[in-house]
């Protein structure tokens, strides 16, 4: 343990400024650790909200049998609030700035903060996109600041981001690690970049998919389920987007393609159409989907169409690896026969579809590349079923994307309609983020298990990228980059050197 490290018990009184959503949950958090906590507002009124916010929270603790009325009262005569910053600060030992996300706002309290703290109170920042080194930069002892990313709701998220910046002292950093993990939290450790860990890695995936979207590679439910079904994430990124606001996300992509340029981070045109519609997701009532309104329950499919739709007759063009034997007899257990070759008769053609070339190749090469549709199954890697993936050819006739639906149900398959682009939707998804969390620890900036514990703890992934990218394979999470780039020439789909290397020696990114 590095020497005069200040120990979490040291730490009994905190300043937290700021009472919105996340400095309301930051100060219960650290009220419910047993601390005093001076909670922090520019004014009288924004103080009253705030603590109006941290009380509510209590009250439902205690409602849901979480908290007793006893504990609750405690942990509020442990929250001392105020208006006065200066005087708020004098006595802490660690202040917490949560403050919203403008750099000449923080500047100016950090300025505050130099002349009101004691000389050795650590300062954090809560910030989750800004500069802390720019902050820090500014102040008399920059050795004392950093960063300190608690996750909405701070309470619940059991992730912290302990950033680090070049001036950051290496005590600092440890404490607040040794903090929160005194707090129930998982602290990762990273350097100072844009959106650290999460958001440097949620963001350009969120952003691919509204670029799939934008380009008709599937439609928006079709992205999200390839997502969660696929890949097992608890939510699709169409949908996410619109939880955490298209205003905010574009924000954050500007601040990453200001920090690493590049096509990764340059926000889809779509999501800047839709801010300037002001069209932000949940909180304006409409984004990619449409909340004004209380979902209708779906509609009853019609059977009798459904049914017209399947073809009474399949022809399976089978693969050497034999992916469609065991579709062969889930098709004749359908009812539906299977034909020996493709005729001018054949209701559907069915190709082994591969992540890393064209269905129009085959498709051409059966000789009815108008009844031709590539299929693929990809799934969690948790031996749960995952999502069957129909790929459609560009030159595939329109009424072959409804047999294909209307088949796929009839199997009971899970199905999403993808056009035939190279990754399809899943792994274009998945592996352009393998790519980026490698290159994340190629740079040096964080730990192959910082990297994968940051994603499950802080976006609920079951199991992290760098993890998936091992079951996936190295050398087939290649060869699918590889494809991508060559088809669409971005370079952002490019294998780093750290990915191909470990491709070629058959090394895995999590022993």
């Amino acid at each position: 343990m590095t020497s005069n490290v200040i120990q979490p018990a040291d730490i009994r009184e905190v300043a937290v400024i700021g009472l919105g959503l996340m400095g309301s949950g930051i100060a219960e958090l650290v009220a419910r650790s047993g601390r005093r906590v001076v909670a922090i507002e520019i004014n009288q009124t924004f103080l009253d909200q705030g603590m109006a916010r941290l009380h509510a929270s209590l009250d439902r603790a205690v409602t849901r049998g979480k908290l007793t009325d006893t504990a609750r009262e405690e942990m509020l005569a442990r929250i001392r609030p105020t208006d006065d910053i200066a005087a708020g600060v004098a006595g802490a030992d660690l202040v917490i700035e949560a403050i919203p996300e403008r750099m000449e706002l923080k500047r100016t309290l950090f300025a505050q903060l130099d002349e009101a703290c004691r000389a050795d109170a650590i300062l954090g920042t809560n910030t989750s996109s800004l500069s802390i080194t720019e902050i820090a930069g500014g102040t008399q002892y920059p050795a004392r600041v950093a960063g300190l990313h608690f996750f909405n709701p701070a309470p619940v998220m059991k992730l912290v981001e302990v950033i680090s910046t070049v001036l950051t002292s290496p005590q600092t950093a440890e404490t607040l690690a040794l903090l929160s993990h005194d707090l129930g939290k998982t602290p990762v450790q990273v350097s100072d970049r844009a959106g650290f860990i999460v958001n440097a890695l949620l963001l350009p995936y969120l952003n691919h998919a509204v670029r799939l979207l934008e380009t008709a590679q599937a439609t928006r439910e079709d992205i999200d389920k390839a997502a969660t079904v696929g890949l097992g994430l608890p939510m699709g990124p169409l949908t996410l987007l619109d939880l955490i606001g298209l205003d905010t996300s574009l924000a954050v992509l500007e601040v990453l393609q200001a920090e690493f340029g590049g096509t990764r981070y340059t926000p889809a045109s779509l999501l800047r159409k839709l801010c300037d519609a002001r069209l932000f997701g949940r909180k304006s009532g409409r984004g990619f989907y449409d909340y004004r309104h209380s979902t209708p329950a779906a509609a009853a499919e019609d059977h009798d169409l459904a049914s017209a739709l399947v073809p009474g007759e399949v022809a399976l063009i089978r693969d050497s690896g034999g992916l469609l034997d065991e579709l062969a007899s889930q098709i004749a257990a359908a009812g539906i026969s299977v034909a020996p070759k493709p005729s001018a008769e054949t209701g559907l053609v069915i190709v082994a579809a591969d992540p890393e070339h064209r269905v129009l190749d085959a498709a051409m090469a059966v000789g009815h590349p108008a009844d031709v549709v590539g299929i693929h199954f990809t799934g969690t890697g948790d031996a749960k079923p995952g999502v069957t993936e129909l790929v459609l050819p560009d030159v595939t006739a329109p009424g072959t994307a409804a047999k294909a639906r209307a088949f796929a149900a009839r199997l009971g398959l899970n199905a999403v309609i993808s056009r035939d682009r190279p990754g399809f939707l899943a792994e274009a998804l998945a592996y352009a983020q393998y790519n980026d969390a490698v290159r994340m620890f190629q740079d040096g900036y964080a730990s192959p298990a910082d990297i994968d514990t940051a994603m499950m703890l802080g976006c609920g992934y079951p199991r992290g990228p760098l993890q998936m990218l091992d079951d996936a394979g190295p050398a087939h999470v290649v060869t699918v980059l590889e494809a991508m780039h060559a088809a669409t020439g971005d370079p952002a789909f490019t294998p780093v050197p750290l990915l191909a290397e470990y491709a070629t020696a058959g090394t895995r990114f999590r022993s």
